[in-house]
């Protein structure tokens, strides 16, 4: 699926239509927060997001009943791989040093493992399996 790029306006109508799935335009329009932009405008946005992708447009009767076409989680995954290849050269390891150096995340720090001699590791299927062929074969022995 090919994601198109949205303006500020059409990311933050679409936050609103994300958190709605399902609407009618009264009520995106009863979402939208004070100073409310023309229900015109808004329609005119509505109609770039449907040429977009990111909605469906179904008429009933009249009025047009809209979903959201594209998740919510894939646009986030599209956003996010836009931003670390647009300022951090497509390496996620600059995003981190960012993050670690604007003190938003802890640094990810190595934890030793230990390591266990493999005659100490513990096997309890691989055991189970070989004490019971160990067992056949002392049956068929001992016969």
């Amino acid at each position: 699926m090919e994601i198109t790029p949205l303006t500020t306006v059409e990311e933050q109508l679409m936050l609103l239509m994300w958190k709605l799935d399902s609407f009618y335009l009264k009520d995106l329009m009863t979402a939208i927060p004070e100073p409310k932009p023309h229900q015109n405008t808004v329609s005119t946005y509505m109609k770039i997001l449907v040429d977009k992708g990111y909605i469906n447009a179904n008429k009933v009767g009249r009025i047009y009943k809209y979903t959201v076409a594209v998740p919510f989680e894939i646009y986030q995954r599209h956003a996010v791989k836009c931003l670390i290849k647009k300022f951090f050269s497509g390496e996620v390891k600059g995003l981190h040093q960012f993050l670690v150096d604007e003190n938003l995340i802890e640094p990810i720090t190595e934890v030793p493992v230990k390591k266990i001699p493999r005659d100490k590791q513990e096997f309890p299927i691989a055991d189970e399996i070989l004490k019971s062929r160990k067992d056949k074969k002392k049956k068929k022995k001992s016969k």
